[in-house]
């Protein structure tokens, strides 16, 4: 018997109680109440009807994307930068000298 996992009395009523389940029902249904769970949702996590842990949707990304170039200009990369390391700081790495 499969369980479905409804979230929709809390969304309805901040006030409602929250889903509640024993540890084995969550370990073995993480993935069904993960893709179920959406902002303002919380499941209470119970040992013997006991909560000891919550799971909570984080908040959703923004969906923008962030603009190509937004800080062009603020960054000055030195030439010194694009010169081959010293011989000692490639043998760090464990390679073979050039």
């Amino acid at each position: 018997m499969r369980k479905e996992y409804d979230f929709s009395k809390s969304r309805k009523n901040p006030y409602a109680s929250q889903l509640r389940l024993n540890i084995r029902q969550t370990k073995t249904r993480l993935s069904a109440i993960l893709a179920k769970l959406r902002p303002g949702d919380r499941v209470l996590i119970c040992r013997r009807n006991t909560p000891i842990a919550e799971i909570r949707a984080l908040p959703s990304a923004s969906g923008k994307r962030r603009p190509f170039g937004l800080d062009a200009g603020k960054l000055k990369v030195p030439q010194s930068f694009f010169d081959p390391l010293p011989d000692d700081v490639i043998e760090a790495f464990g390679t073979a000298s050039r």
